[in-house]
């Protein structure tokens, strides 16, 4: 029955409202992304510039801190200019050109970048950040000598031992003025708190040329004290060992209890004043920097009228194409989905098929629709083939079990021996059909239980040719068996020799008398080979491919006292797949037939 689908449900309406959608966001996606990253390029440009600003100021201040004046720092104007690609120039505080990157009579800018004074601005202790301060790489007269360096250098390394023998992983760095630091990660190592057998008093103590320059400074901040009437002022000073600058160990922290703050603030200014003096015939004098490009202005992304014409109309040609392009893909994906529906909706006696117009995905599903109504149509011929076997097997026992019961009952027979034999014999008739019929069930559903041993081949092949000898001689057939070493089999005893009963079971039943079934096993690699050949009528090239399927005989007039369930080698088939293994037969007519199970080889126990 077919069933009109709303408009607002199909298929092809719901594949253009997704793509119209996608189409708009990928639009707007773009222009946004366009914008965004216009805005983070030209602000990261602009950090870009300034921390290059900022380092052109510590290069330079850092050639302040260590000249006693500007010769010679067109070199490294120049060489950063290459880097930067802009205009450096430094002057003096009355703008006479000191060195400069432009031609000569290039107008400088109209307003200085930064001031260049190691004394006064930091630009070392923190990247990218100025300080008030003197510049840590200003030493002046505290740059050790290089005996007493290499005197201190021998100590940070017993004192670095020291800390890692506590459990610290230090290192030793050297500050500006020669002298090696040991520091971990977090500064000081442990927090300043020197372990007791680190703390030799020794490559902390002020070396000869050090002490000279911290009695200089020691005499220049009593003198600035005097002047301001200051008398008890504090005394303590010392290098600095926690970083890599020159700074009094006192004024680091704070004043003693004993201090009074008048003394102390004047002692700071007065340490300041003398620190500079003391370091200003050793450091260059202050000079302005101008930076070609002046200052940056803030970024602002705005868009003209023509951009946003031409955004509006790429978004318009993006979303034409798109509904085109989608309509027909829409049409062209719809059209076997409803070939396949129209086929799914028949009956399904009918097994109809859909043609395979298209080698994409909905041409493979059209494909496989076809292959399972291929299969549905096979299943239900051999389903209904299976249910008029089965019901022609029950059929023969039952009738006859029925009938003997009926004249018996009548008083037409007497229930002799004779007669209980033959109802007992279609009995057990009825009872194979309904085991092999439970054990096929079982192997399908995959509820066939194994239990594997280890099990001798030849030793099995014996178990099966002996239950068999009273048949055999019956049938005047001879049985035998053959093995080639001693192969061995991880197998369930019971399954297999039930597999190989229902061989040898099949070969004496096509075997004349005279004739001989054999057995044998061998070794092939990592299998195990048994075979049951017989020397009876064999089995024709066409009859081959349908000797393991169920209930099928070459022979259509045979009964089932003579010919068997049907079933016999079809459960030979699955137990020897339970296993793991394979069963093929072969054999020619007048040859006689062979049936081979292959399975994997098994260890010996112990």
């Amino acid at each position: 029955m077919n069933r009109r689908i709303p408009v607002r449900k199909r298929l092809l309406v719901r594949l253009l409202v997704a793509s119209v959608l996608i189409a708009v966001c990928s639009v707007a996606a773009t222009a946004w992304l366009a914008v965004a990253t216009t805005t983070r390029a030209l602000r990261e440009e602009q950090g870009q510039v300034l921390a290059e600003d900022m380092d052109v100021l510590a290069r330079l201040s850092g050639y302040a801190a260590t000249h006693a004046d500007w010769r010679g720092v067109d070199r490294t104007v120049r060489n950063l200019a290459e880097r930067t690609g802009r205009r450096i120039a430094l002057t003096t505080t009355d703008r006479t050109v000191v060195a400069d990157s432009a031609a000569p009579g290039t107008p400088l800018p109209p307003r200085a970048a930064a001031t260049v004074d190691p004394l006064r601005v930091d630009t070392y202790t923190e990247r990218g950040a100025q300080r008030a301060g003197v510049d840590p790489r200003a030493v002046g007269p505290y740059r050790i000598t290089a005996a007493e360096r290499a005197k201190l250098d021998k100590l940070a390394v017993v004192r670095r031992n020291c800390f890692a023998r506590n459990g610290y992983d230090t290192s030793v760095v050297r500050a500006p003025s020669g002298r090696p630091v040991v520091t971990d990660v977090d500064g000081p190592v442990a927090g300043g708190a020197v372990p007791e057998e680190c703390a030799d008093g020794q490559l902390n103590t002020p070396t000869p040329t050090e002490d000279k320059a911290l009695d200089d400074l020691s005499a220049r901040i009593a003198s600035c004290l005097g002047k301001r009437g200051v008398t008890h002022a504090p005394r303590a000073l010392g290098v600095d060992v926690t970083g890599l600058g020159i700074v009094p160990r006192f004024f680091a922290g704070k004043p003693a209890a004993h201090d009074e703050p008048e003394g102390t603030a004047a002692a700071r200014r007065c340490t300041a004043e003398a620190r500079r003096a003391q370091l200003d015939p050793y450091v260059a004098p202050v000079a302005e920097l101008f930076l070609g490009g002046g200052a940056t202005t803030a970024v602002r992304f705005d868009m003209s009228p023509a951009n946003k014409a031409k955004v509006a109309g790429a978004a318009g040609l993006v979303l034409a194409v798109t509904v085109v392009v989608s309509a027909v893909v829409a049409t062209r994906l719809v059209r076997p989905l409803r070939a396949l529906t129209a086929a799914a909706q028949q009956p399904p006696e009918r097994h109809v098929r859909v043609p395979v117009t298209t080698r994409d995905e909905t041409g493979v599903l059209a494909a496989a629709f076809n292959e399972l109504t291929e299969r549905r149509e096979r299943l239900e011929a051999q389903r209904k083939a299976m249910v008029s076997d089965i019901a022609h097997e029950l059929r023969s026992p039952l009738t006859n079990i029925r009938g003997w019961l009926e004249v018996t009952r009548d008083g037409v027979v007497d229930p002799d021996p004779a007669l209980l034999a033959s109802l007992h014999e279609e009995a057990l008739v009825l009872q194979r059909v309904i085991d092999d019929l439970q054990d096929l069930a079982a192997a399908d559903a995959g509820t066939l239980r194994l239990h594997r041993e280890p099990v001798r081949a030849d030793e099995l092949l014996g178990q099966v040719a002996a239950a068999h000898q009273v048949a055999a001689d019956t049938a005047g057939v001879t049985v035998r068996t053959t093995a080639e070493g001693t192969p061995w089999l991880d197998a369930d005893p019971v399954r297999m020799r039930q597999a190989l009963g229902n061989l040898v079971s099949n070969a004496l039943r096509h075997t004349p008398s005279g004739g001989t079934v054999t057995l044998s096993a061998r070794s092939d690699g990592d299998d195990v080979v048994l075979e049951v050949a017989d020397t009876g009528t064999g089995i024709a090239p066409e009859d081959l491919p349908h000797v393991f399927e169920r209930f099928w005989r070459a022979e259509k007039s045979r009964s089932r006292r003579t010919g068997g369930s049907g079933l016999g080698l079809p459960i030979v088939r699955q137990l020897t797949a339970a296993h793991g293994g394979t069963a093929e037969a072969g054999g020619a007519p007048g040859t006689g037939a062979v049936f081979t199970l292959r399975l994997p080889a098994g260890e010996p126990p112990g």
